[in-house]
């Protein structure tokens, strides 16, 4: 959801999300995504870190589940969704590296929930 500057609500919004990220702590981090591009409709979308793996979170309502493209190269995870009345277009910058191949996909009441595992900083090299 995007909110204008001129919005009423948004320190409202921003105090929220600061309790949110307190209650967290150290075990997950939360982030809003205000400001990517669309190319259609608003999509509401959350991205929570944990050490081991990274969930985004997106509400894409009215939307069929066949009506979804999702897409990662393991830093980028790419939301193309539509309708005959709407289009939604995100390209989301993830906070870390991930493994795309291990993506799940869940896709619920208009609610699109997408797991990766972290990849790891570094390989290692047998010698």
């Amino acid at each position: 959801m995007r909110r204008d500057d001129d919005d009423p609500f948004d320190e409202f919004f921003r105090e929220i999300e600061r309790m949110m990220d307190e209650m967290m702590g150290s075990e997950g981090d939360v982030h809003i995504d205000r400001d990517g591009s669309t190319d259609g409709g608003d999509l509401h979308v959350d991205v929570h870190e944990t050490g081991e793996e990274i969930r985004v979170v997106a509400d894409i309502p009215g939307v069929e589940k066949d009506g979804i493209d999702l897409k990662c190269d393991g830093s980028v995870l790419t939301i193309d969704a539509g309708t005959h009345n709407r289009e939604y277009h995100e390209r989301l910058t993830l906070p870390s590296r991930v493994d795309e191949h291990s993506a799940s996909a869940t896709y619920n009441n208009g609610v699109l929930e997408v797991t990766f595992d972290r990849e790891d900083e570094s390989a290692d090299i047998e010698l």
